[in-house]
Parts: structure tokens; sequence; C-alpha cells
């Protein structure tokens, strides 16, 4: 992941849907795969999700289509770290 994304720092690597599939080699081929299905593998966390509108756009932003963890460091523009669904 570092070298696909050409970076050390653990707060950037991952932080926003672009960082997050560059790191993870997900690109166009992907479209349409479902995620509980190869090459997929999702794992739970710690800390209960948060569901908040979207950033960075101008329009639909009150779809709640960002989730996060409150309070976590790896995320672009964090989430409020007591604010819980």
């Amino acid at each position: 992941m570092t070298s696909r994304r050409s970076t050390s720092d653990l707060r950037r690597l991952c932080s926003g849907p672009g960082r997050l599939c560059q790191a993870l080699e997900v690109d166009a081929s992907l479209n349409g795969a479902q995620l509980f299905k190869a090459p997929f593998q999702l794992f739970g966390g710690k800390g209960w999700p948060t569901v908040a509108g979207r950033i960075g756009i101008s329009v639909s932003v009150e779809i709640m289509w960002r989730f996060g963890v409150g309070g976590s460091p790896f995320l672009s523009c964090p989430f409020p770290a007591n604010k819980t669904p």
C-alpha cells in the first residue's frame, strides 16, 4: 500500500475514497464487484461506525454516504469523537 501511494505517512495512506482505492489497487475493473466475495475480504473493526453527509461535493451533500469511526486520525476530515449513530 505504501508503494502504491508513495507515502509512509499512515494518516494519509487511506484517508478518503480515492486514496483508499489507490492503496488497495481498486480500479474500474472492479466496478460492480460484490464486497463480500473475492478479491475483497472485510473484517469488523473497533468502534461504532458513524454516518454523515458527504464532503467535497456540491450536489447531493445530504446523502449519508460517508462512513467512519469518530475520533479516528485516519480520516481525511475526521468525525467528532463523540458522534455515533
